[in-house]
This record gives structure tokens, sequence and C-alpha cells, in this order.
């Protein structure tokens, strides 16, 4: 699997809501497991098997992924190309200038792209999840694919046998004197690998580890936070009764 080629997470994405497409389409919440090793290193394979020959994580290293309870051993039996060293960073070999002749754009490092893609609908995570869940077939287009986040992408859905082929189901309503068709849910056209509880959770793993990956050390520093806090909060009392034990003689 891992020389499958791939352009995996354009930048632009909605989620599968019930809205009229004039308006967008509200993004879904992605599900937030960046403290589930076993969710994240599920993800970290899908990143390296189905998105790495494509596109770069140039910021991150392979040796990197012991954090999430992965040995170094398990890095290279796994998740490596042979020419591969556990301490070099996650870029790829594809030429840029053929990159751009074939998808029409260098596709784009993914090492923060949980962190750069938040917005007024939600994080980054949430537009990720609900962009890779969006793609339906479209016969017109040169991949054969299409998506509801991004018009006329010109990405392939790379997951599309764990997922199957779907279509979106419209119902057609009047809005102040217009026709609009207002996103209703998806039907089945044919069944991939995976049920779509499944697909869903692959999805949301893979995500969360591209949100693990913007920022390793997150959880770390959100947990040492809580103790900062707490230990201020105690040192505030004890200065707060040392000052009144200072001046109980003054008046």
């Amino acid at each position: 699997m891992k020389k499958i080629i791939s352009v995996l997470l354009l930048a632009f994405g909605f989620a599968a809501g019930v809205q009229a497409n004039t308006e967008g389409i509200a993004w879904d919440k992605a599900p937030n497991k960046t403290n589930d090793l076993a969710a994240l290193q599920n993800g970290a394979k899908v990143f390296v098997n189905y998105c790495l020959n494509c596109h770069a994580a140039a910021f991150m290293r392979f040796n990197r992924l012991k954090d999430l309870g992965l040995t170094e051993q398990q890095i290279k039996d796994n998740l490596l190309f042979p020419t591969d060293k556990v301490g070099e960073t996650m870029k790829v070999s594809m030429d840029p200038k053929q990159a751009k002749e074939w998808f029409g754009g260098n596709p784009p490092d993914l090492t923060v792209i949980a962190r750069s893609r938040s917005g007024e609908k939600g994080t980054g995570a949430d537009y990720l999840y609900t962009y890779l869940r969006t793609y339906y077939p479209d016969d017109t287009k040169a991949t054969g694919w299409n998506n509801l986040a991004y018009p006329n992408v010109a990405m392939p859905h790379v997951l599309w046998q764990l997922q199957g082929k779907r279509k979106p189901i419209y119902e057609v309503a009047q809005e102040h004197g217009e026709e609009v068709h207002i996103f209703k849910g998806w039907e089945q056209i044919t069944p991939g690998t995976m049920t779509p509880e499944q697909y869903d959770q692959t999805v949301g793993d893979l995500v969360n580890y591209l949100q693990w990956m913007s920022e390793p050390a997150q959880n770390t520093r959100v947990r040492v936070g809580v103790w900062v806090l707490l230990f201020l909060s105690v040192l505030t009392f004890f200065t707060w009764r040392l000052n009144a034990a200072f001046w109980k003689d003054i008046k």
C-alpha cells in the first residue's frame, strides 16, 4: 500500500451538514483522540500508506513516532521505505515540476495542516475530518471524483476503496424566491472494504494523527499548564495569608 500514489488533504472542505448549499455546509466535529495511542498509531499507518507518497511532512522525523509507543524496530518494519532512515524527516521523492504537471500544483506539506485550516466553522481537525468524508463520483472530472468541500478538486479520492462509492442526496426547496438544493445525506452506490462506521473511525484516527503531528508536545504542554495553574493558585493563597499576617497589627 506504500506505493499508492495519492494526493491527500488539499486544504478546502465542508462537512455533510443540512444547510442550503448557497451558504456552505457545516463542518462535522472531529473526534478528539490525541491521547489515544492506539488511534494515533493507526492514524500514522494510514498517513504513511496513503499520504506520504505525494505529501511531505518535512518538519516531522520518523523517530518522533516513538512518542506514540512505537519502537524503533516497529517504525523501520512498518512505516519506513527501504531507502529511508529512522532519523530522517518525512519527505517525498516526487519532482515538484512533475507534480504540478500531473495535479495542477505541488501537493502541500502536511506537517501543520491541522493547525493551519481552522476557521469560523470549527477547528482544522473538523475541517479535515469532513473534507475526507465528502467525496463523490463525478464522470465529468479527470480524476472521476468531486468533493462537496472543494468543487472541481484536483485530488482523487485515495481512500475510496475503504469507503466505497456514494453520492449526495439533495432536496429542492424555495428560499427567498429562489430554488436551492439542501443536502440531506448520502446514498451508498458500491460498498467499500470498511463499513461507514469503520471508515469514519479510520478517518478520525488519521485526522487525530495529523493534529498530533502539528504539535507533538501539545498534550504535555496542556498537562504541565494545568499543574502550573494549580501551583500558582496555592502560592496565591499562601501569599495572601502571609500578607495578612505581616499587616495584622497595623491599623
